[in-house]
Order: structure tokens, then sequence, then C-alpha cells
């Protein structure tokens, strides 16, 4: 996203600018900066570098980015003229901190030359996604959202939830805000329409009814229960109830249940009795239900202490599918205007778009970004800031929730800085610390060894930073902790001394930690500590928390530099916040391993065979039943297995011959 005029922290709109864009320049950074004693050296460095790669701007659309002395890309931003809008940046007043810092960082520009705006806009999109820019606007949570599938490959086709991308052919229904919001249709609609759930492997291989069919939860046609054609039948009600005739559906089903009691088949009645039953407690639950809009989705933001919120609600087929809230990454400086405009571009670049797009503020470029989201769907996208009706009554909604969640994020931060300053106060810091890490290793009698780290700062837990180490070196003693951590932090150190972030943006989450806590007692402490003095690493604190006798938690006892090991009284605050910590790294560690292990534990030998795929491990295992018969067959038996050639029987020959 690009500056806008509204605000005075950005450059001016291109139709601001005088058509003599030479004159404009000149005038304005043509000055001797010299005369300019309060200008820092390093924003006069920053001018000449945006002035001297103005001359090769391109005089249309386009995206360019402004790159740091190290490579890293400090914004990306579009423009209906690049030339002007670069000429915008050489400015020496009217730039507020975050513009300043930006043009003081500058060592380079790149171009890109587009058609039309709209292209420069999804260019735009694509860039802040992939290089994620310090100085724009961020979407933090890019998770997938979960969605209804009706699979459209067999005669009797399943419903199921699916996530990720579209590759089962079938009709998707969604999205859903969230797994407990699918879960919860998905039980409905099983009542409502008795489709499978089942998975193809499971099905094919059914003798008799399952379970579900005897609870009235699938109509059964595994084994023929119900024709072929009559299953169709319900597969097509529920279709036209999740694409919003459900009033045509319900009918329907009246009119069968009346004709049924009538003929006095009181069993099938009562059957779609239930079903109608299923599809009003669907509609039932769903809170806001809109009587005028169809399908659309709605984005309120709202801003407080310089915090910003985007409440997005998802309509379809005349229902509440729920909603989600983000909060992306922005400058306080900007308006919720150009914050909510950046999120959109993003947030369209990971998820399809309903015909009609709701918003609580106008944005300035919304019939580009209209056009954008038409040309990715390949369908008509409206995008709207609706004054009245019920259209504006979903966004009021909205913009309420957004309100309230801000609130509570606000309230919840607050808390959160209280107990690291309460932390920080502790262990004699300087200053509550803004980025905690916590170390903790697992392994099973020294097998599938990893060491974890989890971190924590005033919004919490910061997932998207924690990271598992395998443990690879190989002269460590199968169960020696103490090696284990020392290689977990000489890793740690010696990656962030290589990738070092520029932390002259203070608004940025730091990557060197102020405070480390590990999961240990004197033993791990000096281990660290060791590791520490090794890396080169200084003016960082560690404690070591060792568990309580009989493991008992409020009995810990905490070792740091300078102290004699001592105790917290049972039920402080700062007590309580530690033990978090360490059982959050604890059960990411334990995880980790599990999974390792487990994927260890069913690896198959011909898995280590290199240049042996799937096709030929499934030949082999279908023509000698067993990975220990394949280990044990002659050349010859390998070499007449269809689908094997003499080269790939040699391979694996070989490889079990050097295992003996």
């Amino acid at each position: 996203m690009t500056p806008s005029a509204r605000s005075d922290d950005a450059p001016p709109r291109d139709d601001l600018l005088d058509d003599d864009e030479d004159f404009v320049l000149e005038e304005s950074s043509g000055l001797d900066l010299s005369k300019e004693p309060e200008t820092p050296d390093s924003v006069k460095r920053g001018f000449g570098v945006i002035k001297a790669h103005w001359k090769n701007a391109p005089n249309g659309p386009g995206v360019y980015r402004m790159i740091a002395e190290n490579g890293d890309v400090l914004y990306v931003g579009k423009a209906k003229n690049v030339r002007k809008r670069v000429a915008s940046y050489t400015r020496l007043a009217g730039h507020v901190n975050r513009i300043a810092r930006m043009i003081a960082a500058t060592a380079s520009m790149v171009f890109i030359s587009v058609e039309t705006e709209t292209d420069a806009l999804l260019l735009e999109a694509n860039l802040i996604k992939q290089l994620k820019p310090r100085f724009n606007v961020l979407m933090r949570d890019d998770k997938s959202f979960p969605y209804i599938l009706i699979a459209r490959d067999h005669e009797a086709p399943r419903i199921t939830k699916h996530r990720g991308a579209r590759a089962t052919k079938g009709d998707y229904f969604g999205p859903f805000a969230s797994v407990w919001a699918v879960n919860h249709a998905l039980n409905a609609l099983e009542r409502a329409f008795l489709l499978r759930s089942c998975a193809d492997s499971f099905y094919e291989n059914r003798t008799r009814p399952c379970l579900l069919f005897q609870i009235k939860r699938c109509a059964g046609p595994c084994t023929g229960e119900i024709s072929v054609a009559e299953y169709a039948g319900l597969v097509r009600e529920a279709k036209d109830f999740l694409t919003g005739k459900s009033r045509g559906v319900r009918e329907h089903l009246a009119a069968e249940m009346t004709a049924a009691a009538e003929r006095l088949e009181f069993e099938r009645a009562a059957r779609l009795r239930d079903r109608i039953s299923a599809l009003s407690a669907i509609q039932g639950a769903q809170g806001v239900n809109p009587s005028t809009v169809e399908e659309a989705d709605v984005f309120a933001i709202a801003k407080e202490a310089g915090r910003f919120c985007i409440e997005a609600f998802f309509f379809r087929a005349f229902q509440n599918w729920g909603n989600r809230a983000y909060f992306p990454r922005a400058d306080q400086s900007l308006s919720e205007e150009e914050v909510l405009e950046a999120f959109l571009t993003q947030f369209y670049g990971e998820h399809p778009s309903a015909p009609l797009v709701l918003l609580s503020h106008k944005i300035e470029d919304q019939e580009v970004v209209s056009d954008a989201l038409c040309l990715r769907a390949k369908r008509r996208v409206e995008v709207l800031t609706p004054q009245r009706g019920e259209k504006r009554e979903l966004v009021e909604h909205a913009l309420a929730n957004a309100r309230q969640t801000l609130g509570r994020k606000l309230a919840e931060d607050a808390s959160q800085e209280k107990l690291l300053a309460a932390v920080g106060a502790l262990f004699g810091l300087a200053a509550p610390p803004r980025r905690v890490e916590v170390y903790d290793n697992s392994h099973t009698s020294g097998q599938q060894a990893i060491g974890a780290m989890v971190v924590a700062g005033p919004s919490g837990f910061m997932k998207a930073h924690y990271r598992t180490f395998n443990i690879a070196d190989e002269s460590i003693a199968p169960g020696d902790d103490y090696a284990m951590m020392r290689e977990v932090l000489a890793r740690r150190f010696a990656r962030l001394a290589k990738n070092a972030e520029r932390e002259d943006d203070s608004d940025a989450f730091p990557s060197k930690p102020d405070l480390i806590l590990i999961d240990g007692g004197r033993g791990q402490f000096d281990a660290a500590k060791e590791a520490m003095r090794a890396a080169g690493v200084d003016g960082v604190t560690i404690v070591g928390v060792a568990k309580g006798a009989d493991r008992n938690a409020g009995r810990e006892t905490f070792f740091a530099e300078g102290r004699e090991p001592f105790r917290l009284p049972p039920h402080d605050p700062a007590l309580y916040f530690v033990q978090r910590l360490r059982d959050e790294a604890h059960r990411f560690a334990i995880g980790t391993h599990r999974a390792r292990r487990k994927k260890a534990f069913v690896r198959n030998p011909l898995d280590e065979i290199a240049g042996v795929g799937p096709s030929r491990k499934r030949a082999l295992l279908l023509a000698f039943g067993s990975a220990k018969a394949v280990a044990g067959a002659a050349l010859s038996d390998l070499e007449k297995v269809p689908g094997v050639n003499k080269t790939t029987a040699r391979l694996v020959f070989d490889h079990f011959q050097r295992a003996d």
C-alpha cells in the first residue's frame, strides 16, 4: 500500500503534483542540504539515493521497492505514476518519524512497470506477502480458513471439512471463521441430510452399516441401505441448502413429511421431522442472520492507543458463518483507512472473496481494489462502505466487535506487561524484558533428541518465533542434557549473529532476548552460561528454573548470576508467570519430540535408499510382502519385480548387503 496524502507522514498524491514534475523535484530536492544542520546525515544520504534513482523511475503505473544497505526490503509501494510518487519522497519537510526513518535507511530502489493500476495493486500485495517489509502494514495471521467440501469423485459423495489447496474435485462452501464453526455445521448437516463422512477406503470395505447409520447420521450408501439415485437427491438438497435455497429445501421436506404421515408411514415421517429440526438448528445458531444479504465479507477496523484491530465476518447463504479478529502490524501514525486498504490487498491474496465486500471505512483506492478482486475471482466483486439499511447494520455489528476485541487485547497486554515488569524486577533487569526466551530439551534415552525454544513478549506467547533444534552433534553422549543445552544455545546465537535484524525501529519485536529461562537446575544453568560466553553474548540475563521436590509446582528453585539459589512465595504472580513459560516450553519440546519419535517408529527401511521413489517402494512391498523380505531377496528376484529395472534392483540389493 502506498502512502496517502490524507496524513502528514505520507507523500502527496499523484494528482496533487505539478504537471512539470522535473521542476517539482528540483524545487523540493535541489536544495543545498549542507545548509540544513538539523537534517541527519543518514536522511541526507537517503534523499540523495532517492533523487539518483528518480531519474530512472518509470513514468506510469508500477511498483517500487526501497532497499536497505544490507539488502533487506524496507518498503513496497504502488503508484499510478511511479516517477511522481518517488519525487514526493524528496520533500525535506512534512515527514513523520516513520517516513523519515524509511528514507534514511534507503540505500537503493527497484522499479517494476505494469500495464494498469490494478496490476500494480496485485503485484504489491504479492511482494509484501513474500518479502514482509518492515515499513509496510503486515497481516500477522495468514492461516487458511476451513471449508465444507462435498466431493464429486465418487458415486456416493462424502461431506467433510477441508483446509488448504483445493486438490479434490468437488463443491467447496465457506469460508468458516473457525474449526468450531465448521464442525458444528457439519454435525448438523449430517443429521439433516444423512451424507456420509467416511473415507473412501472405509466405504469400500463395509459389509454392514456402521454406527453412524444406527444413530441416524448417515443414509448407509456403502451397504445399499439407500440407492445411488436416492442418495444423489440428498446431495442435491445439501448443496441447495448451502447455496442459500434453505426455504425451498425445508418446504420440500415438510411436504414429504405430511405425505408420509397421510400414508401412515410414521417412521419415515419421524425421520423427516428430525431432518427439519436439524435444519432449524443450523439456522437458529448463527447469531446475526441477514435477510437481504446472501453472500458478503464484512470488515470493520478499530484503532485505540496506537493499535489496530480488524474484525472480519463471513456471511454465506443468508447465514453468519463466523468471525475472526486480526491485529495487523502497522505504524500508529497511519489512519484506519490506510491500514484497512493494505490489509484487504494481502487478505484476498490468500482467500477467495465474496461477491460483496462491506467496509466500515471508505478506502482511497476502493475502485482499484474492486477491480483487482474481480480479476482474481473472475466475476464481479463489489466493494462498498454502506451508510444505511441492513448492510450498514452488519458493518456496525462488526465495528462493535472490533472495538470490544481491541479493548480486551489491550487489557490482556497491559496485564502481560505488568507480569513482565515483575519478572524483570525479580531477576534484576534494568527494564521490563521485551523478549523472553525459554529453553527445554526432550529425548527418550538419548534418541530423537531435540531442543525447543519458546518466546514471550508484551503480547503474550509469540508462536511465530518458536524454534526447534535437532541435536545433530554425534559426539554428544546419549542423554547428556548439559551438552544438548550448550549445542542449542550455540546454534541459536550463532544464527542470531549471522542474521542480525536491524533494531533501529523501536516498534519492531526484538530478535535478541533480554531474559533467558532454562528448564533445569544448577548444571543446566552453568552449561547455558558457558555456551553464552563461548558465543560472545552479553547483556542477556540467564536464569535456571529447577523443579521442586517431587516436581511439585510452587516449590521451584531459581539460579541466577551473582545470587544464591532462591525460591518465591507460593502465591507470587511472578512465580505463576514463570511456571506458565516453563510449562509452555515443556509442552512444545515434548510435542515435537513425540512427533519425531512417531515418524522414526513408522519409518520403512526402503525410505533410506536414495533413488527409490514411492512407486518402486510400493512395487517391492507388493512383490515381497514386507521390507524384511525385500532385504533378504536375491538380486535376480529383485530384477523380476514389475516396474523395477536392473539399476534399481542393484541399488536395493547393495544397500541391504552393506547394512549386513
